[in-house]
């Protein structure tokens, strides 16, 4: 006689799902509604944080993503838990990052109508659809197995965007039939048409003037991005998602630097470009693209991106990786450039110098604070970023990073509060690293809270704020305007007290070697260390 299926809760058949494909973390606020979820968590081996607000779950695990280069998953309930991670969502679909979110959900017999539920919503799938890259609410336990392979099926095959999974509450505890644990196939990486590979490698080796241009979808092929970029004698452009995929002190490195008018005007003038992992929009470069005078080869996962705003001459539709291997093996017998002579304009220091005086001014603020920084990150340090000044303007061009680093910036959708939860994130995934939060001070309110989860981490983690006591480019654009200031000046807060009040640890830098001090000390101690750098000293 032969067994029936197994029978498991709705809450179990997630987590078992999620434990078959590899999660050992999950973040997430614990509801009313998603018991059934926590409960078995551990028993599944599943580590879990809780960050004090949704939003900051949604940051912690995109983080925990970015660093891993597997999924992050976060735990919401119903209704307003939802709503509150869904900034993080669109902030994950802007920079392509895997991220699952699975809550709960009204009955599967729920009346259209609404009857004043705990937490009912119209429709929780039509809310994250719009800014997931689908919302799949099961019907049954048995298609939850289902619905999670779905997702990292998505998350492997393609341009990884998030995901949400909703679950019936009258699915989550009452056990039923579950079916086999189902596991995404193994994919193959995508690889390029072979005649486009060798039309954009014949370009590249008769090409006088190439440049690179390196997106976050680039990231898994930094070594071959650089010995692409030492064969043909290219200097090497970055997005901020692409900060560091080559070294940014390496010689042909231009690091973030597209936003440069020396930077542009020298793109416009190069007779091949090759995008890789870039969707070269006014997030992706900060400015629009120039016009082109050459040709332009893009390399990207997604089919899309070949025919939006700047279409691909050679269009070459795979995996980073793939894609370059194959053009060095195309480009082995041909001629290797030489780089352009330093004293030229051309030559990528002069560039880099061009880019730097262009801003001297308005960068002379951060740039001493940042090189103080700079002596202390180690090789592989983990640095998280917020939508401040100090960042865009400040470490995003001047904090030259290697190739172990990673630099963690919201691009695209430009959410506030995302240094401190990704820094959690980031320091959960790699706790060997050394992880460093830096932000704003207006930047840093939306998110406050999760110093609590930091201290309670009890895992060293320096935050350092650059603090003008409200929102400085607000501030700037409004003046530029000349519209008087509104809101935007905000009451200085003792950010090192709050600190200390959440179990932390706080002070006060002002000056660059201060800085390095502090900062060198934050590495040792367990729990956040907040340090604060007032502008006005700066």
């Amino acid at each position: 006689m032969t067994a029936g299926p197994e029978h498991l809760t709705g809450g179990e058949a997630v987590v078992r799902a999620l434990a078959a494909h590899g999660v050992t973390h999950a973040f997430g606020i614990p509801g009313t509604h998603n018991l059934e979820i926590y409960r078995h968590l551990t028993a599944h081996g599943i580590a879990h944080v809780a960050p004090r607000h949704e939003q900051g779950a949604g940051y912690a695990a995109d983080a925990y993503a970015r660093v891993t280069g597997t999924p992050g998953v976060a735990i919401t309930t119903t209704g307003p838990a939802l709503l509150n991670i869904a900034a993080a969502v669109g902030q994950a679909y802007s920079d392509s990052v895997p991220l699952l979110v699975v809550s709960p959900g009204m009955p599967l017999r729920h009346p259209s109508r609404a009857t004043g539920l705990l937490h009912e919503m119209r429709s929780q799938t039509d809310a994250l659809r719009g800014v997931a890259a689908f919302s799949h609410r099961v019907t049954s336990v048995a298609e939850i197995g289902a619905a999670v392979a779905r997702a990292f099926t998505v998350f492997r095959t393609g341009r990884p965007r998030p995901a949400h999974i909703e679950v019936p509450l009258d699915l989550l505890g009452a056990p039923a039939p579950a079916g086999p644990a189902l596991l995404a196939p193994p994919a193959a990486p995508p690889a390029p048409d072979a005649s486009a590979l060798a039309a954009a490698a014949s370009l590249l080796a008769s090409a006088e003037r190439p440049a690179l241009v390196l997106g976050g979808g680039a990231r898994g092929a930094a070594d071959l991005c650089l010995a692409l970029a030492e064969r043909l004698g290219a200097p090497v452009a970055t997005t901020a998602n692409g900060k560091a995929i080559v070294d940014e002190r390496h010689p042909l490195s231009l690091g973030v630097s597209l936003h440069s008018p020396a930077v542009q005007k020298w793109l416009a003038s190069r007779d091949v470009v090759l995008a890789v992992g870039t969707e070269l929009a006014e997030a992706d470069l900060w400015t629009e693209l120039p016009p082109l005078q050459g040709a332009l080869l893009r390399v990207d996962v997604d089919p899309e991106q070949m025919y939006g705003d700047h279409p691909a001459d050679v269009p070459l539709v795979g995996d980073a990786e793939v894609a370059l291997s194959g053009l060095l093996d195309a480009l082995e017998g041909s001629a290797r450039r030489t780089p352009v002579e330093e004293q030229s304009a051309d030559a990528p220091a002069a560039l880099r110098t061009a880019r730097d005086d262009e801003t001297r001014t308005r960068d002379a603020l951060w740039r001493p604070y940042l090189d103080a920084i700079g002596t202390v990150l180690a090789p592989d340090a983990i640095v998280t970023s917020d939508s401040a000044q100090c960042c865009y303007y400040g470490a995003l061009p001047h904090l030259r990073l290697g190739p172990r680093a990673r630099y963690l910036h919201p691009t695209g959708f430009g959410t506030l509060g995302y240094a401190l939860p990704a820094a959690i994130g980031a320091k959960t995934a790699r706790p060997e690293r050394q992880v460093v939060a830096l932000s704003g001070d207006g930047g840093l309110q939306f998110s406050v809270q999760e110093l609590a989860t930091a201290a309670q981490s009890g895992l060293p983690l320096p935050v350092v704020v650059f603090d003008n006591a409200g929102y400085g480019e607000i501030r700037d654009e409004m003046n530029a305007r000349g519209d008087a200031a509104l809101a935007v000046d905000h009451a200085r807060v003792d950010l090192p007290a709050l600190a200390r009040a959440y179990g932390g640890h706080g002070a006060t830098a002002r000056s660059p070697e201060e800085l390095a001090r502090l900062l060198e000390h934050a590495m040792t101690v367990p729990g956040p260390t907040l340090i604060t750098v007032p502008e006005e000293t700066a």
